[in-house]
């Protein structure tokens, strides 16, 4: 009699991604520089949008193994509106270029001395735009040179876990894989200390912060 054997095979499912999310605190706000209004517009200044300091940037200190293989960088843009950088605060990965379009009706400037990426685009017009290609990780302060008021921040990563607060101090990052990690929360150039979190398998930790 003809018998069949069928191997024996172990099937160990694979771990899957979590994620962290949380809500960050801020126990103080940074004030947005004063605008001085030109001569040519005293006693009607333009209108400018006041810069959302509110916004906090949420970061693994060290990223898991294998987060430097997809690293694909991208475009984003960092736009000049009503004499404000929008958005105030852009989190990138190393290889993203940002175009700094001019939405204004007159000239700006876009320059950082930082030593992360120091760059100066000079003067254009509006409806121009120009860019910057970001390669190192670090943090990038921006500013214009004809407008002091305005500055802003560029966060850039050489990993993909990390997340920008929505209005109300939320943060969500998604696909980390399970394991536990120090994470840090950062707003206006102060970063709290490393927290750690395990994420557990397919599912979700929580995690808040406050910022003083």
């Amino acid at each position: 009699m003809f018998v069949s054997f069928v191997p024996f095979v172990s099937f160990v499912s694979a771990a899957r991604p979590g994620a962290i999310r949380g809500r960050v605190e801020l126990r103080r706000i940074a004030a947005p520089p004063e605008r001085r209004p030109s001569v040519a517009e005293l006693g009607s200044p333009r209108v400018r949008d006041v810069p959302d300091v509110m916004r906090s940037v949420v970061y693994l200190e060290s990223a898991p193994r294998g987060a430097f293989e997809a690293n694909e960088g991208g475009h984003a843009v960092m736009d000049q509106r009503n004499e404000t950088f929008v958005p105030h605060v852009l989190a990138v990965m190393i290889g993203t270029t940002v175009d700094f379009p001019n939405s204004d009706k007159f000239y700006h400037n876009v320059f950082s001395l930082s030593k992360t990426r120091r760059f100066d685009l000079g003067r254009y017009a509006a409806g121009h735009s120009s860019s910057v290609r970001f390669d190192r990780p670090g943090i990038v302060r921006v500013f214009c040179d004809i407008h002091s008021h305005m500055n802003a921040f560029i966060l850039v990563f050489s990993h993909p876990f990390f997340a920008t607060t929505d209005g109300e101090g939320r943060y969500h990052i998604d696909n980390v894989p399970p394991g536990t990690y120090n994470v840090i929360a950062w707003n206006e150039g102060t970063s709290t200390d490393p927290r750690a979190v395990t994420v557990p398998d397919g599912a979700a930790a929580e995690l808040d912060f406050t910022v003083r």
